[in-house]
This record gives structure tokens, C-alpha cells and sequence, in this order.
């Protein structure tokens, strides 16, 4: 599943899509919030984001400047399908388009486990928003365009 960009655009999308894309979004936040959880409450080492606590305490920051996960969202799970790391740049559109969310932080030796927590879980925190803030506008145009519908009837 990969939640598409709000529908806001459409002229006339019809309320129970924009329903269903709210759904989808909230059902990220759900695999987001387990994660979090996951990452709060075991040891990194346990977690599904060790790769990316590897990667970025491991890489060398005069050659790598930050290092991403990537996630999907799979049967309501978050799965972390890739860490990469990059040194200038962007990523490519295909590795971006693929995944559900993006994690990145800074390369950072001897960075805490308790710290990369932290700044991961922020991160998570801000994704979750934001798709909760995408489900409540999804659902606010369906609001809306069933009342126009009721109105105009």
C-alpha cells in the first residue's frame, strides 16, 4: 500500500475514495506508532531500525553526510525495506516512489543508542502527523462534498 497525495486536486472526487485514502493513511500512523513503540521499548540492536542505527554511527561522516530507511507499509506493519546512505545529492525517484516513508538522519559516530531513539522517534512522531493531518483533510472533503451533495438535492 502506498497512500497517494491528498485528492484535494480532483475537482470531484468521490467521498467514499477520499474515505478510503484516510483509512490508508491512518493505518500508516498505526504501523508508525508500533514502531515507535518497538523502538522505545526494546533495545536498538532488537529493533527493526538497527540497520539504520548501523549505518549511521558506522559510515564514515567524511564521506557520508546522512543515511535513510526506507518503509513500507505492508498488511498494516511497518517493514524497513533498505537503509542507504548518501553523501551529496538526491535520492532516485524510483527508490523514493517505492516506499510508504523515509527516515533520515544525519551520520553521526558514536552516537548514542538512547539519542538515536530519540531523533528517530521525532522523526516517526512528524511523519505521523503529518499523515494523520492528511486522513483529516481527506475526510473533511468527503464531509464536505456529501453536504454539497445533500444541499443540492
Amino acid at each position: 500500500m502506498t497512500p497517494q497525495p491528498d485528492s484535494g486536486g480532483d475537482p470531484d472526487p468521490d467521498p467514499a475514495d477520499l474515505r478510503a485514502e484516510a483509512a490508508e493513511y491512518e493505518e500508516t500512523v498505526d504501523a508508525l506508532e508500533e514502531l515507535v513503540v518497538e523502538l522505545r521499548d526494546e533495545s536498538v540492536r532488537e529493533s527493526r531500525l538497527e540497520g539504520l542505527f548501523d549505518e549511521a554511527t558506522t559510515s564514515n561522516p567524511n564521506i557520508w553526510n546522512i543515511v535513510t530507511a526506507f518503509i513500507d507499509i505492508e498488511d498494516g506493519e511497518a517493514v524497513v525495506t533498505d537503509e542507504s546512505k548518501l553523501a551529496q545529492g538526491k535520492w532516485a525517484p524510483e527508490i523514493v516512489d517505492d516506499c510508504d516513508v523515509m527516515v533520515t538522519i544525519d551520520v553521526q559516530r558514536g552516537l548514542m543508542p538512547d539519542d538515536f531513539k530519540y531523533l528517530v522517534g521525532k522523526k516517526l512522531q512528524d511523519e505521523m502527523d503529518e499523515f494523520r493531518e492528511r486522513a483529516a483533510k481527506a475526510r473533511q472533503r468527503a464531509a464536505d462534498l456529501e453536504s454539497a451533495a445533500d444541499d443540492a438535492q
